[in-house]
């Protein structure tokens, strides 16, 4: 995959349009996210007296600093079509999440709206991660097989969203 920006990465300085491995991107941020994911959601859901501040400043800066990584890495442009796309599938995290919860007897109703920023947020950015990975692993850069994955993952998550809809 070519990188869309010059950083630096397990001290290794990489350059706009250098390519680098997908195994040199995904599984590091699929695992770190992931971690840092979860605890978020833990201290949304299920932490008790969790300090406001603490929640938002650990989950917002570790979300800031994704972010600039994915600019770095995927492109400005693919960033904002995450946080677009986000915004259009709120009723799709909405769903899943609370489907999640009721796993555990609770509802994302019992929570302010507050609790609910930093799991979304890291939703958005793990689910574009997941995107980018499909897209990356079996149809690389190619245009017409891109947007063929694409469209292969959309129906994918709107079958995953109609499932935990119903469920």
């Amino acid at each position: 995959m070519k990188i869309r920006g010059n950083f630096i990465f397990n001290n290794v300085e990489y350059k706009e349009g250098d390519e680098i491995p997908w195994y040199k991107i995904y599984p590091f941020f699929l695992l770190h996210m992931l971690i840092f994911g979860i605890s978020g959601f833990i201290m949304a859901y299920f932490a008790k007296n969790v300090p406001i501040p603490f929640f938002f400043f650990h989950g917002g800066f570790a979300i800031a600093i994704y972010t600039l990584f994915y600019i770095k890495i995927f492109g400005i442009d693919e960033v904002k079509w995450m946080f677009i796309n986000a915004i259009l599938s709120i009723v799709a995290m909405y769903t899943q999440i609370d489907w999640i919860l009721s796993v555990f007897g609770k509802s994302l109703k019992d929570y302010p709206l507050y609790k609910h920023i930093i799991p979304f947020l890291y939703y958005t950015l793990y689910t574009f991660l997941l995107r980018r990975a499909f897209i990356d692993l079996f149809y690389r850069e190619e245009e017409n097989t891109s947007n063929f994955a694409g469209k292969i993952y959309v129906l994918f998550s709107l079958g995953i969203s109609a499932l935990t809809y119903f469920l």
